[in-house]
């Protein structure tokens, strides 16, 4: 294993210091490393709270910032944070609106979230769970959440920042999560820094299909295809997921999983976009690259969003964060 490190003990807070001193115009990091706030809050808005183990970045700390999350819970590689780093992120940013977790449907995620909820006065919860590729893992009860969290995160951010309310940006999230479906495919494992090691053994010719973004084992382990054979499967099931609502305008993202080029993204984005519009979606808004990853993993995901008029402003607006701007 080759890896830039000092020690596996300090690894994520040296990577935070990094990581907030590099936008500090921005961000602010909270006491002992409990979470990473927006540097200026907007009173009386909505504060939106992520968070999860960490690994995937950018996702969640590199979407603090207007437009998109008040704050971020990092947890150690791979593993939830704990409710009283939620429950400090509440405190800090809540600025008299209440506060909205939104949450990746992994056990302990749910799990810590919920207790800090429960401790918390004035949080709702929005659980998102995008992933088709299996009805239950080893990390979850029922689907898990992967890249469509981003997409949540960023019309739910736009609405806050617009003024919307927390009941009513608790009801958009559970409308754009159920208009929302991703599956993934990965070519190698990714090596966790405690463990020194691939989190599984895959062959040169193999991968694994309906991956989750750990490195859990997904539909099945197949040999290699072309591009074009795995978006065509993986467009099929998405669509075939949405059933009658897989018409009209979409958001097409496809997400790196962090070793992955980008010309490969783009060559993934291409395949997917044609076979989406050949079967009666229009792909009205685009994503491409590795915002939600797991370490080192290549391998992508493809992700469609239902779009309508709404969504697609609060998609468009303004945002100003480490990993995503635009129109600021």
């Amino acid at each position: 294993m080759k890896k830039f490190l000092n020690s596996v003990d300090t690894v994520l807070s040296e990577s935070l210091d990094g990581f907030v001193a590099a936008h500090a115009d921005i961000l602010v990091l909270g006491d002992e490393y409990k979470f990473v706030r927006r540097r200026t809050l907007k009173p009386g808005k909505v504060a939106l709270i992520s968070g999860g183990g960490s690994g995937h970045e950018p996702l969640h700390g590199g979407l603090v910032g207007h437009g998109m999350l008040d704050a971020a819970c990092p947890g150690q590689v791979f593993t939830s944070p704990t409710p009283d780093q939620m429950m400090a992120a509440a405190e800090a940013v809540n600025t008299g609106a209440g506060c909205l977790f939104i949450v990746k449907n992994y056990e302990g995620d749910v799990m810590n979230f919920d207790m800090a909820a429960e401790m918390s006065e004035g949080v709702m919860q929005v659980v998102t769970n995008d992933d088709v590729a299996v009805e239950n893992s080893s990390y979850t009860t029922g689907r898990r959440g992967v890249a469509g969290t981003l997409v949540i995160e960023k019309i739910l951010g736009a609405a806050a920042e617009q003024g919307m309310a927390l009941k009513p940006l608790k009801a958009l999230g559970e409308r754009v999560n159920g208009a929302t479906r991703s599956m993934g495919v990965a070519l190698t494992s990714c090596t966790v820094p405690a463990a020194g090691r691939p989190t599984f053994d895959i062959g040169d010719g193999e991968m694994e299909f309906g991956v989750g973004i750990h490195g859990e084992p997904g539909r099945r382990r197949d040999t290699l295809k072309s591009a074009d054979a795995i978006a065509e499967e993986i467009c099929a099931a998405i669509s075939g997921d949405l059933d009658d609502q897989a018409k009209g305008p979409a958001l097409l993202f496809v997400n790196g999983f962090g070793g992955t080029p980008l010309m490969e993204l783009y060559l993934m984005y291409n395949s997917a976009r044609k076979i989406f519009e050949k079967n009666g979606v229009t792909v009205a808004r685009s994503l491409v690259g590795s915002y939600v990853t797991s370490l080192d993993m290549a391998g992508c995901s493809i992700t469609l969003t239902m779009l309508d008029d709404e969504t697609t402003a609060f998609w468009d607006a303004p945002v100003h964060t480490a990993a995503l701007r635009r129109g600021m």
